[in-house]
C-alpha cells in the first residue's frame, strides 16, 4: 500500500467518523423497523403521550436552532449590517439543513407520512394552527433552499441561474422574515389548546411570544456557535473576509443576544406574575423552572454582556454554546418534561432507545451533509468568479 493511501485511510478513520458510522448504521436499521413494523415497535408513544422527542427535540428544537438563517439575512439585507455578510451563507445553510431535518423527522413521527401533503390538497382554507405551521414551514424550507442555491449553482457553474436568484435576495429575505415570525410563534400557539396538560409555569397566554423571542435568541447564539466550530474545523476553507469578520460577528451577535435575553427574562417573569404562579416556584417543577430561567436565561444574558464589554471572545463563544443548550432544555421542557405532568409516573412518557437513536441519526446525518457542503461549495469563502460578493 502506498504512503498516500495509508495517510488517507488514517485520516478517514477518525474518532468522529467511526462514531458517526456506528450511529448511521443503527439509525438505518431502526428506520427499516419504523417503516416496516410501525410506530409501536420503535417508540413509547401512546394515546396519552402522542408527541415524544421526535416532536420536542427534532421539530421544536430543530426549528428554533435553525432561526439563524432569517436572523442573519435580516441583519445584513434589511438593516444593512454588511460587516456580518460572511455569516449569511453558513447561517442560511444551517437553517436549511435544520428545517430539512424537521421535515424528515415528521415522516418518522406521523403514522401515515404519505398523507402529509393531503391538507394542502384536500382542506384548502383550514383555520387549524397546525396547518398554518405546516404551510409556513413548507414555504420557508423552499425560501431557504432558494437562498442557499447560489452556492451550489456557483459550484456547478450555472452562472445565469445563479444571477437570477441573487436578484431575488431581498424579496426572499422579507418573505422569510414573515414566514419565520408566523410559524415560530405558532409553534407556541399549539400548546394554548392544552392548558390542562402543560404545567402552569410553562403554560402561558404569552407562549407564542416566548417561542418567537427564544427562537431569535437561538438564532443569534447558533450563528456564534456554528462560526466557532467552523473556524476550528474548516479554517482552511475560509478566505480572508471570513477570517477577518469572525470577531465582529461574535461581538455584534453577542451584544444582540444579551439584549434579547434580557427582554425574554422580563417577559417570562411577567408571565409568572400574570398567572399568579409564584407559589409553584417552591415545588419540584418550580425549582427546575428556576434552573431554566436563571441558569439558561439570566446567566447567559449576564455573561454575554460581560464578554461584549470586555471584548472577550472566549466568554462569548462558551456563552453561545450554553445558550443553545438552554434552548434545547426549554423545548424539551415544554414538549415532554412538563407535558402531562399530572399523570402518575407509570403513565409518563420516556423515550424508547430507538427514538433516541433516530434523533441521533438525523443529527449526525445533518453534520455529515454540512461537512460535505462546506468542504466542496463556496460557503466559507467567496467564489473567485464572483468577487463582488464582498
Amino acid at each position: 500500500m502506498s504512503e498516500d493511501a495509508t495517510t488517507a485511510g488514517k485520516s478517514f478513520l477518525t474518532p468522529f467518523n467511526i462514531v458517526a458510522g456506528i450511529i448511521i448504521i443503527i439509525g438505518l436499521f431502526v428506520t427499516v423497523l419504523r417503516f416496516t413494523m410501525g410506530l409501536g415497535t420503535v417508540t413509547n408513544l401512546s394515546d396519552y403521550n402522542p408527541w415524544g422527542i421526535w416532536i420536542s427535540f427534532d421539530l421544536l428544537v430543530g426549528v428554533a436552532l435553525a432561526a439563524g438563517g432569517f436572523v442573519t439575512s435580516t441583519a445584513v439585507y434589511i438593516f444593512g449590517m454588511k460587516k456580518y455578510h460572511s455569516a449569511v451563507r453558513p447561517a442560511i445553510l444551517t437553517g436549511f439543513l435544520g428545517y430539512l431535518m424537521v421535515v424528515v423527522a415528521l415522516n418518522y413521527d406521523v403514522g401515515r407520512p404519505w398523507r402529509l401533503p393531503y391538507p394542502f390538497i384536500m382542506q384548502q382554507g383550514t383555520t387549524s394552527i397546525l396547518f398554518e405551521v405546516a404551510a409556513c414551514v413548507a414555504l420557508y424550507l423552499t425560501v431557504l433552499f432558494l437562498e442557499f442555491s447560489p452556492a451550489p449553482l456557483e459550484w456547478l457553474g450555472f452562472k445565469k441561474v445563479r444571477n437570477i436568484v441573487i436578484k431575488l435576495t431581498l424579496l426572499l429575505t422579507i418573505f422569510g422574515v414573515v414566514l419565520s415570525t408566523l410559524h415560530q410563534s405558532s409553534l407556541g400557539s399549539l400548546f394554548l389548546i392544552a392548558p390542562s396538560k402543560l404545567h402552569p409555569l410553562w403554560y402561558s397566554t404569552y407562549i407564542p411570544l416566548y417561542f418567537f423571542v427564544s427562537a431569535v435568541i437561538a438564532g443569534l447564539s447558533m450563528v456564534i456557535f456554528e462560526s466557532t466550530l467552523s473556524h476550528r474545523y474548516f479554517a482552511d476553507k475560509m478566505d480572508e473576509a471570513h477570517l477577518k469578520e469572525k470577531n465582529d460577528i461574535a461581538l455584534g451577535f453577542g451584544k444582540a443576544a444579551s439584549l434579547v435575553l434580557a427582554g425574554y427574562f422580563i417577559v417570562k417573569v411577567i408571565g409568572i406574575s400574570e398567572g399568579n404562579h409564584w407559589h409553584l416556584l417552591g415545588t419540584g417543577y418550580g425549582l427546575w423552572y428556576l434552573v431554566e430561567l436563571i441558569g439558561f436565561v439570566a446567566l447567559p444574558c449576564f455573561f454575554y454582556a460581560i464578554g461584549v464589554r470586555e471584548k472577550n471572545l472566549n466568554i462569548i463563544k462558551w456563552t453561545a454554546a450554553w445558550t443553545v443548550l438552554g434552548i434545547v432544555i426549554n423545548r424539551l421542557n415544554v414538549g415532554t418534561i412538563a407535558f402531562n405532568w399530572h399523570l402518575p409516573a407509570s403513565e409518563r412518557y420516556f423515550p424508547h432507545w430507538m427514538e433516541i437513536a433516530i434523533s441521533a441519526f438525523l443529527v449526525v446525518a445533518l453534520l455529515l451533509i454540512f461537512r460535505f457542503i462546506v468542504t466542496h461549495m463556496p460557503i466559507l469563502y467567496t467564489h473567485p468568479d464572483y468577487p463582488e460578493e464582498h
